[in-house]
């Protein structure tokens, strides 16, 4: 067979929605940053999700469980308004270190960010309840039901929360699978189907999202 008509590789579906709309060379930069300390990121594709709802909401104050190398902070900053500010919480001080530089090179000042050092668990309760318009989790999968409990509390009216990888790679829907993280994941998506002060749907987007929009 020639070169001409060798076949080509075609790309997954999954490829096509995070080529669909590509990363700028800041958030190419992120990733890079993520990579070396070796904290994972989320994919294009989830990262779009996240700055259509915070643009959706006119978003001004969000709450991130899970700073990383500020992967996901610069999704939800592009969409907020230019005056919102996000709050994101993570454990590892070399994370928020890298996440600063992320933003500071986005052209997002301190103004614009917040970032608390410390485990969510302790953090939530002091935030302001009902204080925020979406709160997004990627963190410890088997803190998941505590983020859902707590996170919950912080939203307004109308606003959403969202909970990265929920489908497990497929395990959740296998009710054999008994792993720590996918109970705790199967948990959650339970509580949040069941709470009436909730509107919830989940979006087949990577490894899944499941997002919730607190009732008036």
């Amino acid at each position: 067979m020639s070169p001409e008509t060798e076949p080509t590789t075609q790309p997954t579906f999954a490829e096509y929605l995070d080529g669909y709309l590509p990363d700028d060379e800041m958030l190419l930069a992120a990733r890079a940053r993520a990579d070396e300390l070796g904290c994972r990121t989320v994919a294009p594709a989830v990262g779009s999700t996240l700055r259509f709802l915070t643009a959706t909401l006119g978003a001004r104050a969000v709450v991130e469980i899970g700073t990383g190398a500020g992967v996901s902070g610069l999704y939800l900053l592009h969409g907020m308004a230019q005056d919102g500010v996000l709050t994101s919480i993570d454990i590892e001080p070399e994370f928020h270190r890298a996440a600063r530089t992320t933003f500071a090179d986005a052209g997002f000042g301190g103004s614009r960010t917040r970032l608390i050092m410390g485990r969510a668990v302790d953090v939530l309760p002091r935030l302001t309840s009902g204080g925020y318009d979406l709160v997004f989790v990627d963190a410890a999968r088997p803190e998941y039901p505590h983020y859902y409990e707590q996170g919950v509390e912080l939203l307004r009216p109308g606003g959403v929360i969202v909970f990265n990888d929920i489908f497990a790679q497929g395990r959740l829907s296998e009710p054999t699978r008994r792993d720590q993280d996918t109970l705790a994941l199967r948990e959650v998506a339970r509580s949040v189907a069941a709470d009436e002060r909730l509107m919830p749907a989940m979006l087949p987007v990577s490894g899944g999202l499941l997002a919730a929009s607190r009732l008036a």
